[in-house]
């Protein structure tokens, strides 16, 4: 089969590897979509701890069942389904008390070390593969993945009715996470982005308050200070203009994905005497079954967040477009023959 290679940071190609033969309980499935995000890139530049070469990347998966293997019996050939691409060791103190997502031994598939979606065909453990309605659209289903990661996010939020949430960054996480807001209790959402593309799709999906600068729309909503402010850019300058503007006795999360080594300045301090609460978030924790659950229930606008498609030769194409930010979700469908810009934007 065809699949994309991360031979090493920097260097990818597009090559013929075997096809995956399911395990005894494994699923194969032929791959309908992968969404390329930030991972993707930290993975590429290798920034993302643990990363093994060679690696076929991708991890926001949805496809249609293959094979099985033999002792799966609730899956079966010509399903379509999800992948979660979580796995850990099942055995060290976080897996054993319930914090599977903090194990140290965590594999992402098309992260760390186990080829990902990028390809063709996809083998997954059966624990991590779930079900689709047959009507659900099985490539705007690959949000799922993303939708899981900020609803563990919302998990470690306070769920208090009435508050104000400032987003910054309008990728698909920002966007994500401003749709679910109101669901958690916020009574506004703003969303803060430099791209004014972004900050358009912002808008469709449903966003009232979307600014170029956190000082603008603090000016003109009348709002010093949030209750929970999060950053889904992973950016350094970001972060450090947003912590300064929780509430005193509010929540400030790191969502979006630093380079590793990074640092940011802010003031203990302030941390110390108005009781800021600052929260991390890593990946999925007992979230995808919801995540499909509130996908199929309408939770969130798929349609205005996914841009265009590409084929597996226009891969690097795709990784850059993403880098320029131009575009909102990019999506490969790695057994389809051409590419498709799906939105007129």
């Amino acid at each position: 089969m065809r699949a994309i290679v991360f031979e090493d940071a920097h260097n990818l190609a597009l090559k013929e590897v075997d096809a995956p033969e399911p395990g005894a309980n494994d699923v194969v499935l032929k791959v309908a979509a992968v969404g390329i995000c930030g991972t993707d890139t930290h993975v590429f530049d290798g920034e993302f701890e643990g990363t093994v070469y060679p690696l076929i990347p991708g991890h926001e998966a949805t496809g249609v069942v293959t094979a099985v293997g033999a002792d799966v019996t609730d899956i079966a050939v010509g399903d379509h389904v999800a992948i979660n691409p979580s796995t850990t060791c099942g055995e060290c103190e976080f897996c054993l008390n319930g914090r599977q997502n903090l194990c140290r031994s965590w594999n992402g598939l098309g992260v760390v070390a186990s080829d990902g979606a990028s390809a063709e065909y996809l083998s997954a453990p059966r624990a991590n593969v779930f079900k689709l309605r047959p009507e659900t659209d099985i490539h705007e289903a690959a949000l799922i993945e993303p939708l899981a990661c900020a609803i563990r996010g919302y998990d470690l939020l306070p769920r208090r009715m009435g508050e104000t949430y400032l987003i910054y960054g309008a990728g698909t996480m920002g966007l994500l996470m401003a749709q679910l807001a109101p669901r958690a209790g916020a009574a506004s959402v703003t969303v803060v982005d430099l791209n004014e593309g972004r900050l358009q799709a912002a808008r469709d999906v449903g966003v009232e308050n979307t600014y170029t600068k956190a000082d603008d729309a603090s000016r003109e909503l009348g709002i010093e200070k949030w209750d929970v402010v999060i950053d889904c850019t992973g950016a350094i300058p970001a972060i450090e203009d947003a912590l300064p503007r929780v509430k005193a006795g509010g929540t400030f999360q790191h969502f979006g994905v630093a380079p590793a080594e990074a640092t940011a300045h802010y003031s203990p301090f302030r941390v110390y005497r108005d009781e800021i609460n600052i929260v991390g978030t890593m990946a999925v924790l007992n979230t995808f079954g919801r995540a499909v659950a509130m996908f199929e229930a309408g939770a969130i606008n798929p349609t205005p967040m996914i841009s265009h498609s590409f084929t597996l030769d226009e891969y690097s194409s795709a990784l850059e477009k993403f880098r320029a930010g131009t575009g909102r979700k990019l999506q490969i469908r790695p057994n389809d023959t051409e590419s498709r810009v799906l939105l007129d934007i």
